[in-house]
């Protein structure tokens, strides 16, 4: 193929007259080119590094506090307390230094060990200030005199411009809740669900558990909490997640949608060129740590920002008692899928990120690209939607070596999966029901083996021009997606737009190469395996009962309005339905974030509470007003 010929740098033959060496000065430029961009990658990585290393303070303000330090010394004042004079001491036994030179070096000296001390103290006072959350439960729009004083200090001790990583160090660790209060809270969480005699058995179990291996197992707790950043999601990633050896698609992977009412274009490759393009400008602000952490309270309490380093070039590995997150620094590849076949997608040309037009170009190679798929590479990632463990025994047995290895190697170290879907999807006036199930089924599993899962995000794209995410849940949580998402549509409509024919704007190139094909040697075992897990993905995903459909009458303005929270009426509102339909109560689960504190992830809010359920009974008794 001609872009494996463009790839080769240097080619010699042997002939009777000796070597013949013929070099590629077009493969030669672009193995430099990638070179400068790798280096240059890894300075702004380094730079970033320290600017967040030092804040809240900032590189500059070290040249303020030594430049501070000498003029009070040239004035004849010892800013030090005699510390500089003792660090002059220690110099003069040297012997190598003039003493203008010693003073200048005791001062330096100083001066950084101050900054550093001002940093550490400015840190540790950050971090208290965040530790306090008593502003959440203050009434809606009324913020105390205290309140108001706190946020004072907090944005004093901020600093000024933090990239997506400064607040990292600053956050405090998520705290260890005493036995009893876990205690009381899980009785109170249980008792709407018990009668009295269940409930008082269960009271002296929960005493029993209190005095006897509670203490112990908080021991160990604290332990950990003193030695790791956050006590819990290391945990919470492993056993909630990686750990399940159950199908990830449907039951842990999520997905979202495109523009309800909107369709820029309808041209499918136009559609996936300027988002793409979208989600890699954004990339490089990750890269950068250009996104700007989330402010909470008027731009004054940092989110945790530690659940965005994996959104790219990441993949789930299978194992056969755990999988694992494997992530690479960098990655200038993407994969996409269509009508059974993989194609291997470079983002680069002449150093430099593929502009919208000429992604929409290798789109339409792509859809234009009538090869028919090589045997068992249709359905192959039917893997990654069935039991885990056959697909990691599978992975070992068939995939470890030879093309089979590399080309699985370039999907897992893509930047992100794409499907080019051959269906039409989206909201449609004439059918809205059916039509928002049918689009919602298509991004939760599709076809089941039309989507890779393992990756952290697939982007789906529909023959209309319709688009989605289908995201693996394991390394972040829905708002990090959300994020970006909103980020890539937001690029797409708003900056990057579409020529009256519904093209990217900009021109084609016909220097790039195509697309490469991903080659797989498949054998029939191999075969059975994908088939096995393609008839667990299918039972499941015919097992979904998925209903989406517009609500018109009324959304959280009026909600507000009468001074309700529209989380807390969406939770009754599920209480009271559920009550109808079932007749009983139920345990409920409803996610909370933790990244008020350094690497939270989720916590459980259990929404069926004993206020809830006599507010459901007084919804139902014709007596109540």
């Amino acid at each position: 193929m001609a872009e494996a010929h463009q790839a080769v740098a240097f080619q010699f033959t042997v002939t009777p007259d000796g070597i013949d060496l013929r070099m590629s000065h077009e493969a030669l430029k672009q193995i430099y080119l990638s070179g400068v961009h790798s280096w240059k990658k890894k300075f702004i990585r380094f730079k970033n590094g320290i600017i967040t290393g030092v804040y809240p303070a900032s590189p500059s303000s070290w040249l303020i506090v030594v430049v501070g330090v000498m003029s009070t010394m040239y004035a004849k004042i010892d800013p030090s307390l005699g510390i500089i004079a003792k660090i002059n001491r220690t110099l003069d036994t040297t012997g190598y230094m003039s003493n203008q030179t010693q003073n200048i070096v005791s001062g330096i000296l100083f001066g950084t060990g101050l900054w550093v001390a001002l940093i550490v103290t400015m840190r540790y006072s950050l971090k208290m200030l965040l530790s306090y959350h008593g502003w959440m439960f203050a009434e809606h729009g009324k913020v105390s005199a205290g309140t108001k004083f706190w946020m004072v200090l907090v944005k004093l001790f901020s600093g000024r411009k933090p990239m997506l990583y400064s607040f990292q160090t600053s956050l405090p660790r998520l705290p260890v809740p005493a036995v009893k209060d876990t205690v009381n809270r899980y009785l109170e969480s249980v008792r709407p669900l018990m009668d009295n005699g269940e409930f008082r058995r269960m009271e002296g179990l929960a005493r029993d558990f209190a005095f006897n291996l509670g203490p112990r197992l908080q021991w160990y707790l604290k332990l950990k909490s003193w030695w790791a950043t956050n006590y819990v999601s290391d945990w919470w990633e492993e056993y909630i997640y990686l750990r399940g050896r159950g199908p990830i698609m449907v039951n842990s992977n999520y997905f979202a949608m495109d523009f309800l009412y909107l369709l820029p274009t309808t041209l499918q490759a136009a559609r996936a060129g300027n988002v793409i393009h979208a989600i890699l400008l954004y990339r490089k602000k990750l890269d950068r740590q250009e996104i700007k952490p989330i402010l909470l309270m008027g731009s004054t309490v940092p989110l945790c920002s530690a659940q965005w380093e994996r959104m790219f070039n990441t993949s789930r590995i299978p194992g056969e008692e755990s999988d694992t997150l494997q992530h690479v620094k960098d990655s200038k590849h993407i994969v996409v899928y269509h009508k059974g076949r993989y194609f291997k997608v470079w983002l680069y040309h002449d150093g430099r990120l593929l502009k919208p037009r000429e992604i929409e170009q290798q789109m339409q190679r792509i859809l234009d690209d009538d090869s028919e798929p090589q045997a068992g590479e249709e359905r192959l990632a039917a893997l990654t939607a069935g039991d885990r463990v056959p697909w990691a025994k599978a992975r070992q047995a068939y995939f470890s070596r030879g093309k089979n290895k590399q080309s699985l190697d370039a999907i897992e170290k893509a930047a992100f999966f794409v499907t080019l879907d051959d269906t039409e999807q989206g909201y449609r006036k004439e059918d809205p029901v059916k039509s928002l199930d049918a689009y919602a089924k298509s991004l939760i599993h599709g076809r089941c083996y039309d989507r890779w899962f393992d990756k952290t995000f697939t982007l789906i794209v529909f023959k209309n021009g319709k688009m989605g995410l289908n995201a693996e849940h394991s390394w972040a949580d829905a708002p990090i997606v959300g994020h970006l998402w909103e980020n890539a549509m937001a690029t797409e409509y708003l900056e990057l737009g579409y020529t009256e024919d519904g093209h990217c704007k900009g021109d084609t190139n016909q220097n790039i190469p195509v697309p490469t094909k991903l080659q797989w040697e498949i054998p029939e075992e191999c075969q059975e395996v994908i088939a096995s897990s393609l008839s667990t993905a299918i039972a499941l995903a015919d097992d979904v009962d998925f209903c989406s459909f517009s609500f018109y009458a009324f959304g959280k303005g009026l909600i507000k309005k009468a001074k309700t929270s529209p989380d807390a009426f969406v939770q009754l509102a599920l209480q009271l339905a559920h009550y109808r339909d079932m007749g009983k109560f139920s345990l409920t689960y409803e996610a909370s974030m933790t990244r008020l504190f350094r690497e939270g992830r989720t916590e459980t809010v259990r929404s069926c509470t004993v206020e809830s359920c006599h507010f459901v009974r007084a919804m139902e008794d014709p007596t109540e007003s």
